[in-house]
């Protein structure tokens, strides 16, 4: 093959890897639609149903870890069976349906645990629908894949509350807004389905494998990164606990908290794709300061003011669009392209088992001391820092040897 005749191969390649991409944004906007829809009012419509501060942070902090543990085995699955359509397919059913649900939901326990089926399906088909994106970074760049797919992400999570706060606006309650998502549900489930007609074999856009590395010091950074990410997952509180905290000091009205979500949602869209472009234009620095950015956001959200809040939730956001945007991205670019289904699910598990602790102990702490809670969340997000910078520098030591 001449070289102009590969160039002009490539250039295919990049037009269906975006293409590619973009159908799967598409799904993931309406995804996102739905379930950030909902759970941009789950803390107040479980206040709604008799539960504390507490059980809020243990059931948001629970249904992540439930939602993150899985990924772990079912990354591993789709790896050995190579059916990572099918995986995909069957996660987003049970993530959708498990919304429109919460409309028939009478008491906590009930929505709690269609919380937790919802995250279940979202770690059914994480891993695979993943791993899928990462086979057009190649020919579009790292950062742009995840930060395009998760700037859709996050463009449908801006919606969706918005949505929920109509509803609410017109006097009508949470179950008629989780009913009202039903439309989006229907919208993900067709778009998937034609995606997977138009690319059954996505794993063709990547026609070469990430530079290979020794493998022990592969392991290492794998490790070091995921350390990394379960610290910043333990200091990120979830939205159940903040909008708790709206609700219970009157920060905000009932209306306005989905609106507050929202607003979150479009920083996490905007900054994903700016992140996204910058990692493959400047390089490892552009994690360092999203993260250094995200860790302010608790000194703010908590801070009791309305305006200050608002500060918070933008900065929340922004940690959002870092964390899908960033982390993948930097993991794909190390881990060929064989085992990224699995390497993804276990770092997610532990990413979940990190944000599970974390929720729970702010949960608690929320109740005893909001400072002492700020406090934390901060210290342990910028401890993830050095770690980062750690992991790599071990990827650039294995790579020169």
């Amino acid at each position: 093959m001449t070289a102009s005749e590969k160039s002009e191969k490539n250039k295919d390649v990049a037009k269906l890897a975006f293409r590619f991409v973009l159908i799967v944004g598409i799904t993931n906007f309406f995804a996102d639609f739905t379930y950030e829809g909902a759970r941009s009012s789950m803390g107040p419509f479980l206040e709604s149903l008799g539960a504390s501060a507490a059980v809020v942070g243990l059931v948001a902090g629970g249904g992540e870890m439930v939602g993150y543990v899985l990924r772990y085995f079912t990354g591993r699955f789709a790896q050995q069976t190579h059916k990572y359509w099918m995986f995909a397919i069957i996660g987003y059913a049970v993530n959708m349906l498990a919304v429109p649900a919460l409309a028939l939901a009478g008491n906590w326990p009930l929505a709690a645990a269609l919380m937790i089926l919802e995250r279940t399906g979202r770690a059914i088909r994480k891993p695979s629908v993943e791993t899928m994106l990462s086979y057009a970074g190649k020919s579009m760049g790292r950062g742009w894949v995840f930060g395009l797919n998760e700037a859709l992400d996050q463009a449908g999570a801006t919606l969706g509350p918005l949505v929920v706060a109509l509803v609410l606006y017109l006097k009508g309650d949470y179950r008629q807004g989780f009913a009202a998502l039903g439309i989006s549900v229907v919208l993900c489930l067709a778009t998937i389905v034609i995606a997977r007609l138009l690319y059954p074999q996505p794993h063709e856009l990547e026609t070469k494998d990430v530079e290979e590395t020794d493998t022990k010091n592969l392991t290492k950074a794998f490790w070091l990164y995921a350390i990394a990410g379960a610290l910043i997952a333990a200091g990120f509180a979830d939205f159940s606990l903040i909008s708790f905290h709206f609700q219970k000091a009157s920060v905000v009205s009932k209306e306005m908290v989905p609106v507050y979500y929202s607003v979150a949602m479009a920083m996490g869209a905007i900054s994903s794709l700016v992140f996204g472009k910058l990692l493959d234009k400047l390089g490892f620095m552009t994690l360092i300061v999203a993260f250094f950015l995200e860790a302010l956001y608790a000194p703010c959200a908590f801070a009791g003011q309305a305006w200050v809040a608002l500060l918070g939730m933008a900065l929340w956001g922004i940690g959002i669009g870092a964390q899908d945007a960033l982390l993948k991205a930097e993991l794909s670019d190390v881990i060929p392209s064989d085992k990224r289904s699995g390497a993804f699910g276990l770092f997610d598990t532990i990413f979940g088992v990190g944000w599970f602790l974390g929720s729970a102990a702010m949960g608690f702490l929320y109740e005893v001391s909001i400072p002492a809670m700020v406090v934390i969340s901060v210290v342990l997000q910028l401890a993830s820092l050095p770690i980062f910078i750690a992991a790599k520098n071990v990827v650039k030591k294995a790579r020169a040897q």
